[in-house]
């Protein structure tokens, strides 16, 4: 997994950032401000670096003139599209405003880190493989034939592990905003899901919100 450089000078949010990526077992140094981060940044390669354009001492804009060679994510409450267009202009991976949803957050540091081949390209627990790349899954060395749904739906729940995910989530990741079904669709799913790979155990039902792939030992 990656090792990631988070910039945020407001601490619960920073905090959020950390505790969720962690979960999903990314490492995570924080910092709370442009020259620790570019004391920070001087000492030691990240894979991925998360930062506000606002922070005490200097700004997120002349930080990211210092890592050209490191891909970053602006999480910022500066919205104007002349922000946006400096942002990627200085090299920029992504541009994400505030507030913002966890489930978004990892689904783009995931995206983010596979562009720069620093992303999981397999996943295995409990003899289950998943090659991210040929969109293969394997129970103990057999392939196991998942629908389109089924295997898009397993990919958010391995890319956000250890996170609880509302079925209204599901639904909008994976069948699309205009999906006229309900949520009894992700419910029958996870069943298949859960049959098909023997993560019965694996795979909880979250009381009263949807599901959470428990992915620790």
């Amino acid at each position: 997994m990656a090792n990631i450089l988070i910039v945020e000078d407001e601490f619960t949010i920073n905090e959020l950032i950390k505790r969720n990526l962690q979960l999903v077992g990314h490492t995570c140094f924080q910092v709370y401000d442009g020259n620790a981060a570019l004391a920070e940044m001087k000492k030691e390669t990240y894979d991925l670096i998360i930062l506000d354009v606002m922070l005490p001492e200097r700004d997120g804009f002349s930080l990211l003139a210092q890592a050209r060679h490191t891909p970053a994510i602006f999480l910022t409450a500066r919205d104007s599209l002349t922000d946006r267009i400096k942002g990627f202009s200085l090299g920029a991976d992504d541009y994400i405003l505030k507030p913002f949803e966890m489930l978004e957050l990892t689904a783009r540091v995931e995206a983010v880190l596979r562009r720069t081949q620093k992303g999981v390209r397999v996943f295995e627990l409990d003899g289950i493989r998943v090659a991210f790349e040929m969109r293969a899954v394997y129970r103990n060395g057999q392939p196991v034939e998942l629908t389109p749904k089924e295997y898009e739906l397993l990919e958010i729940l391995v890319a956000n592990r250890n996170l609880a995910l509302s079925r209204d989530k599901l639904l909008e990741r994976v069948w699309g905003y205009d999906f006229s079904g309900d949520s009894r669709t992700v419910d029958v799913h996870i069943q298949r899901l859960r049959k098909k790979l023997g993560w019965e155990s694996r795979i909880k039902t979250v009381y009263k919100m949807g599901y959470r792939l428990e992915a620790r030992e």
